[in-house]
């Protein structure tokens, strides 16, 4: 007989219709630990570290906001950089320096990245649809252009309602090592095929009035950039952790065939988050000097995109970032956000867990957003 055996309890889906690591009373541990949580994951060390300098700012700790909201029991921690500067930093007694943290969705981020260097070399263009990039791609994606993808701008079959134990986004993480699967562990591949029309619909055109979003649209971005850049997605998150300087390691969660998960699987420090942004402060710029992404795309990226739905409504999704139109940066499932201001070289950082039922609030980010966005414009 063969020897006992149980389900992984970190993986399992539990009475909360959730894996234990992602149900409140586990969350804040789930998010601090998700890169040794994870079924499968990657990571990668930069060969030079962006060095960071305590300089402070004393007028960062002296406000309001971030009195406030360092103060609230889900903070883990903040981080404020500029250039070689570490102007600010303050952590959770849980928490610290040199602790990797989830940061969600702030990984479609790096897709930009990918996207835009991609684009500038000639070998992805911005009006191509997806079916002409991914022949297997199934109907929610394939008559999509590139564009509509990087902008959360398709309306399809895939749908990411936090407050609904079953949508399509929290079933995916059976594709990708996030939870146990109720049958065969079909791959992010084959995930990602299946996904079709919005029920009803006869196209993929977009008439919310607002993006659509979709983390979905990533993983689609993803398997792009490996199908025409000719590379292992892998050795783009190599490349980004040499971009980036980081001081610790890039942790990236993949699936069973190691393909990195872009749309929400990497773990970072809070500095590396902030090392992570300045690549976009810097356009595209690494910390060698070389270009890992591109400026021609991010200032295209600044200048464009769809309105974000309330309460951003003040902000545009623009290919895979959120922007006001200076500043750079994007949210994360359970309370993280990150801005990054080419403008003033700052970037800032906010790690954080939610632990209500569902692990999201909207209204909870928009003072994050505005202290950070505030501190990042030197106000």
């Amino acid at each position: 007989m063969p020897p006992r055996s149980h389900p992984n309890p970190d993986l399992l889906v539990g009475d909360s219709r959730q894996p234990r690591w992602n149900s409140a009373p586990f969350r804040r541990h789930g998010f601090h630990n998700l890169h040794r949580v994870t079924r499968y994951a990657q990571s990668y060390r930069a060969a030079q570290v962006l060095d960071l300098r305590l300089s402070a700012d004393l007028s960062i700790p002296l406000r309001d906001d971030v009195r406030r909201l360092t103060s609230l029991p889900w903070f883990s921690g903040m981080a404020v950089t500029e250039g070689n500067r570490l102007l600010y930093e303050s952590y959770a007694p849980d928490f610290g320096p040199d602790r990797p943290h989830s940061i969600m969705s702030i990984s479609k981020m790096s897709t930009n990245l990918i996207t835009g260097r991609l684009w500038e070399d000639g070998k992805l263009s911005l009006d191509e649809t997806i079916g002409a990039i991914l022949p297997w791609i199934g109907a929610g994606y394939r008559d999509a252009t590139l564009q509509d993808v990087l902008n959360m701008n398709v309306k399809n079959g895939y749908d990411e309602d936090y407050s609904n134990p079953d949508t399509t986004a929290f079933l995916h993480e059976a594709a990708s090592g996030m939870r146990l699967p109720s049958g065969p562990e079909p791959t992010n591949r084959d995930f990602i095929a299946s996904i079709g029309l919005a029920p009803g619909a006869k196209d993929l055109v977009n008439d919310s009035g607002s993006y659509l979003y979709k983390s979905a649209n990533t993983d689609v971005l993803a398997f792009a950039a490996e199908a025409r850049g000719g590379r292992a997605l892998g050795q783009w998150m190599a490349d980004l952790a040499d971009a980036a300087g980081v001081e610790g390691a890039l942790h990236v969660a993949t699936d069973r065939g190691g393909f990195p998960l872009l749309n929400g699987g990497i773990c970072l420090t809070a500095r590396d988050l902030c090392r992570y942004g300045a690549v976009f402060a810097r356009m595209g710029q690494g910390v060698d000097g070389r270009s890992f992404g591109s400026a021609k795309f991010i200032k295209r990226t600044q200048d464009s995109g769809i309105r974000m739905a309330p309460p951003r409504q003040h902000l545009s999704y623009s290919n895979q970032t959120n922007t006001n139109g200076v500043w750079l940066g994007h949210g994360g499932y359970g309370g993280q956000y990150l801005v990054a201001n080419p403008d003033t070289g700052r970037v800032a950082s906010f790690l954080s867990v939610l632990d209500d039922d569902s692990g999201y609030d909207s209204a909870y980010y928009l003072p994050i957003i505005a202290m950070l966005s505030e501190i990042c414009a030197g106000t």
